[in-house]
């Protein structure tokens, strides 16, 4: 009898485990579902070309629905309008997506933001949490479209953990590795927040948000902090970052806007 309860033990433990490991992973669950509507492509549409449309990066819908924050970096300064380019958000998934133009409303160049306008009617918007609360081992989840269109209109989602909360930039030994842009950010440095999740370029723009709330602390990175932490690396790594969410807030308000950011 005392052989048969231990082997009850095991049983429950060895089978219980991934019952409790699943469990855990339902509030992901259902926040992708209330997020994958706020998420849009960012890119550039121009009808003569071969393909017309260009999927640049990622971008989340904010405050009224009419409005999407993304990287600056992501937007061109001067969209051939001679050629009659210009940018579009994309959003819906797959053959169910549509376009829309869009305008620039507002820029931050320091913190690699853009604010885009967009007509028709409002999209699901996100929320916005508190990322000066945000700790190194906390799981946060980012959805976004990592290799552009290749995959076509279908956006993914990966989570990991803060692996560093860390200065966007850092001393460099030799005079030869400075440059303007390094100069700037050691004048007036800010923290970002390192991930152990793999994003790609395509991902540059997506929101990092709670994996239960789906509250976003974070806006994704691919090359700005790249080009400026890790200048140093003759191999740069797979490391991800993304620009704390309060630097996006500041520019909506800015805007006359105001952010959803529940209590």
């Amino acid at each position: 009898m005392h052989n048969l309860c231990i082997i009850w033990a095991i049983l429950i433990f060895l089978i219980g485990s991934p019952v409790w490991a699943g469990a855990g992973n339902q509030p992901l669950v259902d926040t992708i579902a209330r997020v994958k509507p706020c998420i849009v492509g960012v890119g550039t549409v121009q009808k003569t070309r071969r393909p017309p449309n260009i999927l640049r990066g990622t971008g989340f819908v904010v405050a009224d629905g009419l409005h999407v924050i993304t990287n600056a970096h992501i937007i061109p300064e001067k969209p051939a309008e001679d050629q009659l380019e210009y940018v579009a958000v994309f959003a819906g998934q797959g053959k169910s997506g549509s376009m829309r133009p869009a305008r620039t409303v507002a820029v931050d160049k320091e913190h690699d933001l853009c604010l885009l306008k967009i007509n028709g009617p409002p999209l699901p918007a996100m929320d916005f949490g508190d990322d000066q609360k945000v700790r190194e081992g906390q799981l946060y989840a980012f959805t976004g479209y990592p290799l552009g269109a290749i995959l076509g209109l279908y956006a993914s989602t990966s989570q990991g953990i803060i692996s560093a909360i860390t200065p966007i930039v850092i001393p460099v030994h030799r005079g030869s590795q400075i440059n303007y842009e390094i100069v700037q950010r050691l004048q007036q440095p800010y923290e970002v927040f390192q991930l152990d999740a793999t994003a790609y370029p395509g991902n540059s723009g997506s929101p990092l948000y709670d994996v239960e709330t789906g509250r976003v602390i974070g806006i994704i990175n691919m090359v700005f902090v790249k080009g400026t932490k890790e200048h140093a690396i003759s191999d740069p790594s797979g490391i991800t970052y993304a620009i704390p969410a309060h630097y996006a807030q500041k520019l909506i308000k800015d805007a006359g806007l105001k952010t959803r950011n529940p209590r």
